[in-house]
């Protein structure tokens, strides 16, 4: 069989080469898939019952992530743009003569809402 412009001698065993390649890639996929993909197993078929258990045991680490990480982070950022934002109208008032309530007002709202949120917020969503 006369070689074609381009064509490497052995193509016929690369190209076998590369759908070997393919074939063990696709069976390793197909493996891992029925390994990982295993369905749930509840005790007596009681799928919601196991799904309500987990849920209520996962809301108390969420319960707890939220309110020793979550919102003091959010309190430490709004304080610290409320004080940097009452600088800065304290500086424009100072130049202009007119003191603007408006952005350090809204920070101040938001910093009270988020101290306050951690005491109603779980009532509300209801864990």
């Amino acid at each position: 069989m006369p070689l074609r412009k381009g064509r490497h001698p052995h193509f016929k065993e690369v190209e076998i080469l590369k759908h070997r390649k393919n074939i063990v890639l696709a069976l390793t996929l197909l493996l891992l898939t029925t390994l990982c993909c295993t369905s749930a197993l509840a005790a007596g078929g009681d799928v919601a019952g196991a799904v309500e258990q987990t849920w209520t045991e996962a809301a108390k680490q969420i319960k707890s992530v939220v309110e020793k990480v979550v919102f003091p982070a959010l309190d430490m950022i709004l304080a610290i743009a409320f004080f940097v934002k009452l600088g800065g109208a304290y500086f424009d008032y100072r130049q202009r003569g007119q003191f603007e309530w408006t952005g350090p007002a809204i920070l101040f709202a938001c910093l009270i809402f988020s101290l306050i949120a951690p005491k109603y917020i779980w009532n509300i969503i209801g864990i």
